[in-house]
């Protein structure tokens, strides 16, 4: 029997337990359940306005599903242990109950990776298909026929003094956006102390006494062998049709590959053409694709905040 329990906030020993469940569902999966911002704000815990839901076998957690807050609503995604639609279901139906209790309003729901099941899950529950978003990956060094020279300058991320520039470009670049738009300070200052943040590899290009476009690297050291992702990279809107694009991503390639890594991987939504058309044209290929639904909930939803399924 299967309990359900909606949290608005996790004790430590549950955060541990959970935190546990989403590192065995990554072994098996071969790939982490949660996106970057639901993995991050569940491993800290430090943001306003987080909550999740236990799928609970004799106190044991089989199943969670993370909310957090972002730029004009909710996202939301969950890991479960072993494949089941009843303990899906269960996990959105209390997402949904979060939601409304706390005012209502969009909710975006991320399955990760090749999951009919949870697909069929989430439009079970209403929920409509909004994105979906290509993980793709490049050998490295490229190709000498992609391979061109980085005709940009560029230079590495200070601390301590390129945040407020640096969040102009990336909200103005990604406005709209639920995940990476929005972003303050205080985000910008989780990932800073993540282990994995390397200003090194954090490249920055200015033009005309203004930050133009950055492209943010990531070493995952924790994948056999180590990726190298393009994290985040964007262009000032004031600075489209420049080439800025292609010659970022050639910058952050290269800076990828001068740390030894040789493996490029990057995550683009499936409808901007345009960056898929570059991305291809470097040598990148497809390996999986993630998909977001979209479910409009009104302020007061209330189901029972624990239920049981078979």
């Amino acid at each position: 029997m299967i309990d359900f329990e909606v949290c608005d906030e996790l004790a430590a020993d549950r955060r541990r337990e959970v935190i546990d469940l989403v590192e065995r569902v990554t072994t098996r999966l071969g790939h982490r359940p949660l996106s970057d911002h639901l993995w991050l704000d569940l491993l800290h815990g430090d943001r306003p306005c987080i909550g999740g839901v236990l799928a609970l076998e004799a106190d044991r957690v089989v199943g969670y599903a993370q909310l957090s807050p972002s730029a004009g609503g909710w996202v939301a995604g969950a890991a479960v242990e072993q494949r089941s639609a009843s303990t899906s279901r269960g996990l959105v139906a209390g997402i949904v109950d979060l939601v409304g209790r706390r005012g209502g309003g969009a909710v975006h729901w991320w399955v990760l990776g090749d999951d009919a099941l949870s697909d069929t899950v989430a439009i079970e529950a209403g929920m409509a298909p909004e994105r979906a978003v290509h993980q793709m990956v490049v050998g490295l060094p490229l190709a000498d026929a992609r391979r061109a020279p980085v005709d940009v300058d560029v230079r590495t991320f200070r601390v301590g003094s390129d945040e407020a520039a640096w969040l102009e470009v990336n909200n103005a670049a990604f406005a709209g956006h639920g995940e990476q738009g929005g972003w303050d300070v205080a985000i910008l200052g989780q990932r800073e102390r993540e282990p994995w943040f390397d200003p090194a590899g954090f490249l920055l290009h200015e033009r005309d006494g203004r930050l133009a476009a950055f492209c943010w690297t990531k070493l995952h050291h924790d994948s056999e062998p180590v990726v190298g992702e393009i994290y985040v990279i964007a262009v000032h809107p004031d600075f489209h049709g420049l080439g800025l694009g292609r010659a970022l991503t050639l910058a952050g390639l290269d800076s990828i590959e001068r740390r030894g890594v040789g493996t490029g991987m990057l995550f683009v939504d499936t409808t901007n053409h345009t960056a898929i058309e570059l991305y291809r044209s470097l040598g990148f290929t497809v390996l999986r694709t993630d998909h977001a639904f979209i479910l409009e909930v009104p302020a007061g939803v209330s189901t029972p905040t624990k239920e049981t399924s078979p």
